[in-house]
């Protein structure tokens, strides 16, 4: 005869916002103390003095809180522009490459046309250029999608390498100095196509910029008719269809949008942040925004504490293995291992465990 389990796994109808923080409270928690055993392992320090030397690096000093900032609004950015292709079940992998070619369109209008037009027309041709060829390369595989049903996930992945060759090609030409095999600092002593400072600031338009793309996606996702079909073609296009809804046209529509603004992080990333190109300007945020977008649930405005968290983590990892003379990968292994206890929180947020009564009851 069979024994029950002591245990059974059930999912949960509904879960109040107080107990989901402190789910992801006590996750954080384990994930520190996790650390901690492993920090006293490699360098047997106190992990509070390790701690310590993470909010050092990311909020230490003005101008390391400025980079926390200035890197969080990029990844916040990416996945404020993935959240409505996931919402729609659609995979969108291919951040990596629609911030690269939107960037490779802020590089080139930079290095061509700076001296001939005034900067405000060249930053607004920079923007609209970038959201054009981050569009364009989301376009692509939703196309084929629609068309003929081909894997978006592998499609979009596929693209990521062809936006770093075509960025490579582009950097031959554009060599500074030549023979360096990068395009160097763009514009250093005109800052001809950099966003400008506004009050001492330079990533006060950074702000800007993702801020109202972040509320209007919210707004768009969450009241707009638009949004409504976006989730309701996630959760089953033929409910879609039966309700009248073009699922191609949505697609389309939904693709174009996550690839613009994804271009547009790659015109902040050239503009606003680094003043180059390169085959490694978006730096895996790609991938990382995928974590933020599904630990928000696609709520733009749950991002902005998420990517402030894994920012936060990244910097003060960084700091870790820098100050106590860890190799670069022990930031990485400290970093994966919160994030798996964070994504880990996911699965008590959507399940329990209980008792099996019947088992008790024997």
């Amino acid at each position: 005869m069979n024994k029950e389990p002591l245990f059974r796994m059930s999912r949960r109808e509904s879960i109040g916002i107080g107990k989901q923080i402190l789910i992801y409270v006590l996750a954080l928690f384990l994930a520190l103390v996790v650390c901690a055993g492993v920090i006293f392992l490699l360098v047997r320090m106190n992990p509070i003095d390790v701690y310590k030397a993470m909010f050092d690096g990311a909020l230490g000093t003005k101008r390391r809180t400025w980079i926390t900032i200035r890197d969080l609004l990029v990844l916040l950015c990416i996945a404020v522009g993935l959240a409505p292709a996931f919402k729609m079940r659609f995979w969108n992998i291919g951040a990596e490459g629609q911030i690269l070619i939107g960037g490779l369109v802020s590089a080139a209008l930079m290095i061509n046309i700076a001296d001939k037009i005034p900067n405000t027309v060249l930053l607004v041709l920079m923007l609209i250029g970038s959201a054009a060829g981050g569009l364009v390369w989301g376009l692509i595989p939703t196309f084929f999608k629609a068309k003929w049903k081909t894997n978006e996930t592998l499609f979009t992945l596929m693209l990521n390498y062809v936006a770093m060759q075509i960025v490579t090609y582009c950097i031959v030409f554009w060599e500074n100095p030549k023979g360096s095999n990068s395009v160097g600092i763009i514009n250093q002593k005109t800052r001809a196509g950099w966003l400008p400072e506004v009050l001492g600031n330079d990533y006060f338009w950074n702000i800007v910029i993702v801020l109202v793309l972040t509320v209007f996606m919210f707004i768009y996702l969450k009241y707009s008719k638009q949004g409504y079909e976006v989730a309701v073609v996630g959760e089953s296009e033929r409910t879609a269809r039966y309700a009248g809804i073009s699922v191609k046209k949505v697609m389309l529509r939904t693709m174009s949008l996550s690839g613009a603004i994804c271009g547009i992080a790659g015109f902040i990333l050239v503009s606003g942040a680094g003043h180059t190109i390169s085959t490694s300007t978006a730096g895996g945020r790609g991938f990382t925004a995928i974590i933020v977008a599904w630990l928000a649930r696609f709520n733009t405005i749950a991002m902005v504490l998420i990517s402030f968290g894994i920012v936060f983590m990244q910097k003060g990892a960084i700091q870790i293995a820098s100050q106590y003379g860890l190799n670069e990968n022990a930031s990485d292994v400290l970093l994966g291992i919160i994030l798996f206890f964070i994504i880990g929180a996911e699965f008590f947020i959507k399940y329990k465990i209980e008792r099996n009564h019947r088992q008790e009851g024997k």
